[in-house]
């Protein structure tokens, strides 16, 4: 009885301390505090019921059924909308907190909801090697099913929350991406509701121009019920090479020497200064040497940057034989690294032993509990971007941004971009390497300002031909985007489809000089 009372107190003296400093001082000066004691065991929670949901549904073999009257709902909702006089646009219901994107869409509150709640695996076809996936099934779930029957995605977005909608909707990448592309690149079909509440599917034969428009459109096409992603057979584990190097120069023609050897099914950097980075190269394999495994993904071991980081300071290379749904979902538990920034000692032996099984809080129930003022203080003070550039302009590229914002780590990720004509090709005709430079921090500069500094990045980027993510917050104007991103096919089918009615443009959705 003497423990309960004990906590009890506690848990006064807590409620009291919040009362006198308020809620927004402890959320924002001692948020682990309240991602400690009250996100964490939510998100366990959160995560327990999706999977066994994902699971029960999956094996009652019910998804296909629920699909079918799901699709039909939407419709009617659509056609509702348009017999109504469609005066506001449309959009998803999903609020804007369950996303991954650190933005809060404000469009939601004015725009027309569309309900789909549409979270499960549909089919594994394993003659034709493809999974077909409802668009809020997210990655944690696609991995956990398909590798426990032996198959995998060629291209596996890191965190386990990035749904499928978000993907092919927006983008996704991942370390196997300069074999495969991005993510859109391994999907071979589309189903979307248009704007007339009509159903269609698009594919490379089967309305084309629409397969090619649909990735990086925001949902401002049609809403997308269902994908068809190609699938490979999985091995058991990674076997992963870790190789330190020192000085730029090398460091980017190692980099561009790795990405190009297509015998490296995954390729990966984390750069942790101007002139110092480990580089990851990896195969997989149905073999492991037993003194050799480390299994990452258990709730004890260290932050995988920080192991990574371990053969930068020893100055050595090394192997090890990782599984590969944890290989998968390296970065997962400490959200890359930005985990450290909100739970500053999590990476701690300690806390890693007692509350590591917890790790990570979701995103989501942080952006629902950020408020106003973390949202400024984020915004203004912590870069999360991600920017798309030709692989030839890398050693430029981290000399800009070593400059301009001056964030370590650096994720690099390689990725071949294939010929197409939507939002994002090469120059060319032909494919050509490229690299995602990602920033997650915190600048370290003495004039960073989150609008000019992203704005002097973004010129840079559209200067050499290159892309920037849009989950992130962008901050073109709108000739400068459309200078950056192919509008031509999707302002065509734009028209054709009525989607001006009924949606809104790409760039009034995400960039910020629209939305304020």
């Amino acid at each position: 009885m003497d423990p309960l009372l004990y906590l009890a107190g506690v848990a006064i003296m807590f409620l009291l301390w919040i009362k006198v400093k308020g809620l927004d001082y402890v959320i924002i000066h001692q948020r682990w505090i309240f991602v400690c004691l009250f996100l964490l065991p939510l998100s366990v929670i959160f995560d327990v019921y999706y999977y066994l949901r994902a699971w029960l549904i999956f094996k009652m073999c019910s998804a296909p059924k629920l699909h079918d009257q799901r699709v039909r709902d939407i419709q009617r909702q659509v056609r509702e909308w348009k017999k109504q006089g469609g005066k506001n646009y449309m959009c998803t219901g999903r609020p804007g907190w369950l996303t991954v994107s650190l933005r809060v869409g404000k469009y939601k509150k004015t725009h027309k909801n569309i309900m789909i709640n549409m979270m499960d695996i549909l089919e594994v076809d394993t003659k034709k090697q493809v999974v077909r996936v409802e668009p809020l099934a997210n990655m944690g779930q696609v991995t956990a099913l398909l590798n426990s029957i032996g198959w995998t995605l060629p291209v596996l977005p890191e965190l386990d929350d990035l749904t499928v909608g978000g993907l092919v909707m927006g983008t996704g990448i991942e370390s196997s991406s300069h074999i495969y592309g991005l993510f859109q690149h391994i999907c071979v079909a589309y189903e979307l509701v248009l704007a007339d509440g009509s159903l269609v599917r698009c594919t490379e034969e089967e309305n084309s121009d629409l397969f090619h428009a649909v990735p990086w459109s925001c949902g401002t096409l049609g809403f997308l019920v269902a994908a068809e992603i190609k699938i490979v057979p999985a091995k058991a584990w990674v076997k992963l090479h870790y190789e330190p190097v020192r000085g730029l120069e090398n460091i980017c023609k190692r980099f561009t020497e790795a990405s190009q050897n297509k015998e490296n099914t995954f390729v990966e950097g984390l750069q942790y200064s101007l002139d110092t980075a480990v580089i990851m190269t990896g195969t997989m394999t149905d073999h492991a040497e037993p003194d050799k495994i480390n299994r990452i993904g258990l709730h004890f071991k260290p932050w995988f940057f920080k192991h990574v980081e371990s053969y930068l300071e020893g100055d050595c290379t090394g192997v090890e034989y990782i599984p590969l749904r944890q290989y998968y979902h390296r970065h997962t538990r400490s959200i890359f690294w930005e985990l450290q920034d909100i739970i500053p000692f999590g990476n701690n032996p300690v806390f890693r032993w007692l509350f590591g099984w917890m790790v990570p809080p979701k995103i989501s129930l942080l952006k629902l509990t950020q408020g106003e003022t973390i949202r400024r203080l984020y915004e203004q003070h912590h870069v999360v971007q991600d920017m798309l550039i030709p692989m030839k302009h890398l050693h430029t590229a981290i000399t800009r941004f070593h400059q301009d914002i001056n964030v370590y780590p650096l994720w690099l990720c390689p990725f071949m971009l294939l010929p197409g004509r939507g939002m994002v090709h090469p120059k060319g005709q032909e494919e050509e390497l490229y690299v995602d430079i990602g920033a997650y921090g915190e600048p370290k500069v003495k004039h960073f300002e989150a609008k000019a500094s992203t704005r002097q990045l973004e010129k840079f980027v559209r200067e050499v031909h290159g892309f920037q993510m849009l989950y992130a917050d962008v901050y073109m104007d709108r000739e400068e985007f459309w200078e950056m991103f192919d509008g031509q096919l999707y302002h065509r089918l734009r028209e054709e489809l009525g989607c001006k009615e009924a949606f809104p443009e790409v760039y009034d959705k995400i960039c910020k000089s629209a939305r304020h």
